[in-house]
């Protein structure tokens, strides 16, 4: 139902981070567009970088890459998976962005000699990103990264309290989400924390008109009535968020406290019934206990933190669930398996195994010794991206050519079976610069990558700088595996399989990426089924 304006809603996260602002500023994109309103999302990250193409994976998660080639925050994967609907570079907006956007425009001479100043010209640009991101939705939801209180998240707050003059304040909304801690010892939830952070808010001059409060466990209903005397926002537009067993939860106990309709009637939307039928199938399949269970090796080599493949693990889970069947994800340490001199006894459990994406030279040999146990022992084996380099290099190795690399980890190799795409020699530590966003391939039908699929014409998403050399290719077929996948503009490899297993894809492309938890996507679901062959 289209508005007469875009309406923006704002989310902005108090007491501590990681709160889980993407997750809600997704669910409520998800509400509104099971209402029947048009609606996009956008991060705003303080970080100084232009993008998350650099950001180390250790500390902040996964790049996430939108069809466009943008390099995000992770964010916006739980944006794309909570909507069903792909985004653009729009909707991931780094200070450093903004920052090179002024510093540019001062040097073409744009200001005309005025003196440039984080007000107004850098909280203008900010704002003109959102509006431009806006259009064309009913309502476009902005989440500001950090916490507020956080010297760099200041010109976003300023920004956005300043773009209420600008479309006018019917036309905004504030959702500010804080943490409720419990005291053991006096056994009572605080709301202190949450009060300050909301008069902090205040002192920046946004008056939140929606409070989510997160916990660890629910808190007793009588914390609405506290939170709303201390920081007058109405006991109804304040909902309780204690842990959920599920993400995907989220929207559903948002919708069961009455926030949508909050939002709808502050923001004067016109807006149809919900319809969750398909959100809530899904739910039930996400917090079912099944009958059986499977065990997934990932070998990898970023094992501090879960959100370094966050879409791999989302990817794999609605895989298993749509199967009806329990998974457990446990990480293989590469590194440690390079040096192993037992690797049948180390993947032993596993009921089939995942090389995801990466960089670098540690933890190789361990991945292409994963990849030489699952071809010799008909294991399950899907490779995303590097997945599929240390794939060829292992079934090479296994067929005489030891001393067979990719360049990026031996620029001396003999054996060059994975090379530097053409063009990109000397930028392998710039941003940018790889093949990035949606490319074409042509998977060849009789392949098992055509079966999964049910087509032989996809599109996927790619990150990666190093490609098969071309000039192998036609040995694959003595190494026991073929290229069933191709790039019909440029012939580079897309996909491979091995001749003679149950299971053995590696793709060049990120399948993760189009992942989405209301259907498995046809290589995880591939994947999984393998597993259970």
């Amino acid at each position: 139902m289209a508005q007469t304006a875009t309406k923006y809603v704002f989310v902005t996260g108090g007491v501590l981070s990681g709160l889980g602002k993407g997750i809600t500023a997704a669910s409520i994109a998800n509400l509104l567009k099971a209402r029947g309103l048009t609606v996009n999302l956008q991060k705003c990250d303080p970080y100084l970088n232009v993008d998350a193409g650099l950001l180390n994976p250790r500390e902040h998660g996964e790049c996430f890459v939108t069809k466009d080639g943008a390099e995000t925050d992770l964010d916006l994967g739980h944006y794309e998976r909570f909507i069903d609907q792909e985004l653009t570079q729009a909707s991931s907006l780094m200070s450093g962005r903004v920052l090179l956007k002024v510093i540019q425009d001062e040097r073409d001479g744009k200001y005309e000699g005025k003196s440039v100043q984080i007000i107004p010209q850098v909280t203008g640009v900010i704002q003109d990103y959102i509006a431009e991101a806006g259009k064309g939705a009913d309502v476009h939801i902005v989440e500001i990264g950090g916490t507020v209180g956080d010297y760099e998240s200041l010109s976003f707050i300023e920004a956005i309290r300043e773009f209420s003059m600008r479309v006018g304040r019917e036309n905004c909304l504030y959702v500010h989400l804080v943490y409720l801690p419990y005291l053991g010892a006096s056994k009572e939830t605080k709301t202190k924390p949450a009060q300050n952070s909301v008069r902090e808010l205040r002192g920046l001059g946004i008056a939140p008109d929606i409070l989510m409060a997160r916990s660890e466990d629910a808190p007793n209903e009588s914390v609405k009535k506290k939170l709303s005397l201390f920081c007058g926002v109405p006991e109804e537009a304040i909902a309780l968020l204690p842990n959920a067993s599920s993400i995907y939860n989220v929207p559903l106990t948002l919708e069961d406290s009455g926030i949508t309709n909050v939002i709808i009637d502050r923001l004067k939307l016109d807006a149809a019934e919900p319809d969750l039928t398909t959100w809530r199938a899904m739910v039930k399949q996400a917090t079912t206990k099944f009958d059986k269970t499977i065990t997934v090796g990932i070998v990898a080599k970023y094992l501090d933190n879960a959100d370094t493949y966050l879409c791999v693990f989302e990817a794999l889970k609605a895989a298993a669930w749509w199967n009806n069947v329990n998974i457990n994800i446990e990480w293989v340490d590469a590194a440690a398996l390079g040096e192993s001199k037992d690797v049948a006894a180390d993947l032993a459990a596993y009921d089939g195994v995942v090389v995801p994406g990466g960089f670098g030279t540690r933890g190789v040999d361990g991945k292409i010794k994963a990849a030489q146990h699952a071809l010799t022992n008909k294991l399950p084996y899907l490779g995303l991206c590097y997945g599929l380099h240390m794939a060829v290099i292992a079934a090479a190795r296994l067929h005489g050519l030891d001393k067979a690399n990719t360049t990026e980890v031996d620029p001396a190799t003999p054996d060059p079976l994975i090379s530097t795409m053409e063009g990109q020699a000397g930028k392998e530590n710039t941003g940018g610069t790889m093949r990035l966003g949606n490319y074409d391939c042509e998977l060849a039908p009789d392949s098992l990558a055509a079966k999964i699929y049910g087509s032989t014409s996809i599109v996927e998403r790619h990150r990666h700088r190093y490609e098969c050399n071309p000039k192998y290719v036609d040995q694959y077929q003595s190494w026991g595996i073929k290229a069933v996948g191709t790039n019909p503009a440029t012939n580079l490899v897309e996909v491979i399989e091995a001749i003679d297993h149950p299971f053995f894809l590696a793709s060049q492309f990120h399948p993760e990426f189009k992942g989405r938890p209301t259907s498995a996507h046809p290589m995880f679901d591939g994947f999984i089924k393998a597993t259970l062959a």
